[in-house]
């Protein structure tokens, strides 16, 4: 798939050298009278930018005649989005910006792969940009939740997290919520970067996806953008430091190597904790944690149609004691954070990502081409606890060098778009493709003490070899019609095809003997294909009033189960892809001259075919099965508010009823139909209020002070409803001191120490939730 797309590329090139009608178009950007010097002005979905002078003047050249959507943002102001029409004839347009401290910001999205007003956009989104995320201090992708409505997040240790969305999850290692990161699609848990480093805005997008983001947006989508290179240099360093010992230092830098035409930015995150948890067994820290995490981007603008980009991003994870687990729920309680286990070892993950990019910019369209590639490899360097015990009875070994835990996937989209001027017609169509490598071999040893667990011998290995390989194509269009000057109708359609491939193979290893052979190897092949709908009505009652109803259709992929070593569940067996189908209405608004913003959603989904995972102890595999039904229903509130000068609150509330129509799972033998069991890691409620006041100790010192309070609801961790979390409440905070560009914070996080189960499996052994942190964090801007 290299040769077409490298073909295309140069085919573009060509294409960008002909010669358009062009206009210029200059502006000056103003507080009152005053000018705003270092203003962005940016005309969305063009790729082109400016920056005002001192006096606030910009000047945007070789532009085609039409309307445009315009966003300017200047440092202390709210962030503008206006549409302009500029022609042969106009003049000097002024543009006015009010400060932060008295105005919203209003807030660009790409939930539909271009960018438009979150005010406009008829889907359910929830936005945080670079400043949000520094406030709440979100590191980790678990931070998010509670944070935007019926949105949850949990992990077992390892930090590859569990997303839930409006009753929308999974525990398999295909996703049911997508994860991108700077347009590329995080395969899945493998591949997937939970440490979120210089960021410059993560959206959330709620309800089905898979017209334009395709496979696993069966509840949405985590849209996450890091900090791209432009024309102007700067950077910052952001050195924190807390209790058990955690460090974070983020140095981050963009520069112009040659201006307006080589960009580049580079950024590097440096991460280590002491353990939350303490082994008896061993008397010391359990989990201690190092990551190191880099990411570089590099832009060369051939000319002002058409740019290439590279991205590279890796990471490396040493994890002394991954899956801090206790037996049960109970034992997490009355014993939180100590574990008794013998076994021990560190888990080492490495993940690398890298992609090519290009876009040219026609005034007929826009086409946007990227391929890209991500690779994991993971490993315990010695075997790992098993049975989470101090007995010698199960560990887990999967270092058997880099031809097997080593997933791979490379990826490629072409998409074409109506042009960047407003027309009564826009449109995207594309092309998509992929091919993953997924490699599996991992040992269950059975060690002297195996007898305790029921095991008729003690001291061999059971090997189960399992090699994956897959690919899948789509094609996709997404249409707006602008029925009037107030009603839109947006309708898409997707068709994925997607084919798999496992070789199976068992063997037996006795400790100091010859291996055996219990299954030859043997291979089975699925395929599956999914339509993909989308239709929208949206109508513009005011210029700050908008409604939409809409229907989206996501599915998840199927697949072939693994090879286990509980004969019930045989390997090589199909499950179909699972869909949901969402029906939503919306509504968005701003009032009180953009002092307020309340966006409301109800909606209601049906998935059907649900793939129910199931974990194959002592193995550790997951089977799936096709085994359910559910329906779920619930509201959503989003509220921003400037109350005073420098106060600012944001409320948000998430109610979802999640229940299964249909669910047959095993019970003692028998198939029973758990009918109207709630869904797991999907919490009835979630509410989040952050309050946060800004005000000047004199001319040269500002303090700001932020409060945040997190409710999530009662929720299950198992399908049969025995494993559960009662609601509870979560409270952290920042006191930070800015002075021109730098900045020193002190933060806590959990500050009541509340206890909590974030995340346990089915079987009961269960994980709690971060217990109290705090620190300081010092961050310089250049």
């Amino acid at each position: 798939m290299l040769k077409p797309s490298f073909t295309l590329l140069f085919l573009i090139w060509g294409f960008s050298l002909c010669a358009q009608t062009s206009v210029n178009f200059q502006g000056q950007v103003l507080h009152g009278s005053l000018p705003v010097e270092n203003s962005r002005v940016t005309l969305l979905n063009l790729g082109v930018v400016a920056t005002t002078d001192k006096a606030g003047n910009f000047e945007i050249r070789s532009l085609s005649p039409g309307t445009y959507s315009l966003q300017i943002s200047a440092l202390n102001y709210a962030s503008l989005v206006i549409e302009i029409a500029i022609g042969r004839s106009t003049g000097k347009s002024q543009f006015q910006l009010q400060p932060v401290s008295r105005q919203l910001n209003e807030v660009v999205v790409t939930a539909q792969k271009t960018q438009t007003n979150l005010q406009n956009t008829p889907t359910s989104v929830s936005v945080l940009d670079a400043q949000d995320l520094q406030n709440s201090k979100i590191w980790y992708t678990d931070n998010l939740s509670a944070i935007t409505p019926n949105m949850y997040a949990g992990h077992s240790g390892d930090y590859r997290t569990v997303n839930s969305i409006r009753g929308v999850v999974t525990t398999s290692y295909d996703p049911a919520v997508a994860t991108y990161i700077d347009g590329v699609n995080q395969f899945g848990l493998d591949t997937y970067i939970a440490q979120l480093g210089d960021l410059e805005k993560v959206e959330i997008l709620r309800g089905p996806q898979s017209t334009l983001f395709g496979r696993n947006a069966t509840g949405g989508v985590i849209n996450i953008t890091t900090t791209e290179s432009d024309n102007k240099s700067g950077g910052y360093i952001d050195l924190s430091y807390g209790n058990y010992n955690a460090q974070r230092y983020v140095a981050s830098i963009k520069t112009a190597i040659l201006p307006n035409k080589l960009l580049l930015s580079a950024s590097g995150m440096f991460l280590k904790q002491d353990g939350f948890y303490k082994n008896n067994f061993t008397n010391s820290s359990y989990d201690d944690q190092t990551t190191v995490q880099g990411n570089y981007h590099l832009k060369y603008n051939v000319n002002n149609r058409l740019s290439f980009g590279i991205n590279f991003k890796h990471q490396q994870q040493n994890n002394e004691g991954a899956f801090p687990l206790s037996d049960d729920a109970s034992g997490a309680f009355s014993q939180p954070f100590v574990l008794d286990q013998n076994a021990i070892t560190q888990m080492r993950d490495r993940t690398f990502n890298a992609s090519v990019s290009a876009k040219y910019y026609h005034p007929q369209f826009t086409l946007t081409t990227q391929t890209a590639y991500q690779e994991n490899y993971r490993y315990y360097t010695k075997p790992i606890d098993g049975d989470f015990s101090p007995f010698d009875i199960i560990t887990v070994i999967n270092n058997y060098g880099k031809s097997y835990n080593k997933v791979g996937a490379f990826t490629q989209e072409f998409r074409f778009a109506s042009p960047a001027t407003d027309s009564d017609f826009s449109w995207q169509i594309g092309a998509y493709g992929f091919l993953q490598d997924d490699p599996v071999k991992q040992g269950t040893h059975f060690g002297e003490d195996a007898r305790m667990y029921g095991s008729p011998m003690t001291n061999f290995t059971s090997i189960n070899t399992n090699l994956g390989k897959s690919y899948g194509l789509a094609t996709f269009a997404h249409l707006t019609y602008k029925m009037s000057s107030k009603l839109d109708v947006t309708a898409g359609m997707r068709y994925d095809y997607e084919h798999q491939k496992q070789n199976v193979k068992g063997e037996f290893v006795p400790d100091g003997g010859a291996i055996m052979v219990t299954r030859t190897d043997t291979s089975s092949v699925a395929s599956f294909n999914a339509l993909s709908p989308k239709l929208a009505l949206s109508f513009k009652a005011t210029t700050k009033n908008f409604l939409y109803l809409s229907y989206s259709r996501g599915f998840r992929a199927g697949g072939i189960s693994q090879l286990s070593a509980e004969p019930s569940e045989p390997p090589l067996v199909a499950y179909k892809p699972e869909y949901s189908n969402n029906f939503e209405l919306g509504s968005k608004n701003t009032f009180l001259n953009k002092k307020l913003r309340l966006n409301l959603a109800l909606f209601y989904m049906r998935l059907s075919d649900v793939q129910v995972p199931t974990l194959i102890l002592p193995d550790a595999i997951t089977v799936t099965q096709n085994t359910g039904e559910l329906n779920s229903k619930g509201a959503e509130l989003e509220l921003s508010a400037v109350l005073l000068k420098g106060l600012r609150l944001d409320y948000n509330f998430g109610y979802t009823s999640a229940k299964y129509k249909n669910l047959i799972l095993e019970n003692q033998g028998n198939n029973v139909n758990y009918k109207n069991n709630a869904q797991i890691f999907t919490p009835r409620t979630t509410s989040f209020l952050g309050m946060q006041y800004q005000f000047g100790l004199s001319k040269q010192y500002k303090l700001l002070a932020r409060g945040e309070w997190k409710s999530i609801g009662k929720q299950y961790f198992d399908l049969k409803n025995t494993i559960s979390q009662s609601s509870y409440n979560i409270l952290n905070a920042r006191l930070s001191l800015k002075s021109g560009q730098k900045e020193l914070a002190l933060w806590g996080s959990n500050i009541t120490n509340t206890r909590y189960i974030s995340y346990a499996y089915n079987f009961g052994a269960a994980h709690l939730g971060n217990p109290k942190t705090y620190g300081l964090s010092l961050i310089s801007k250049f």
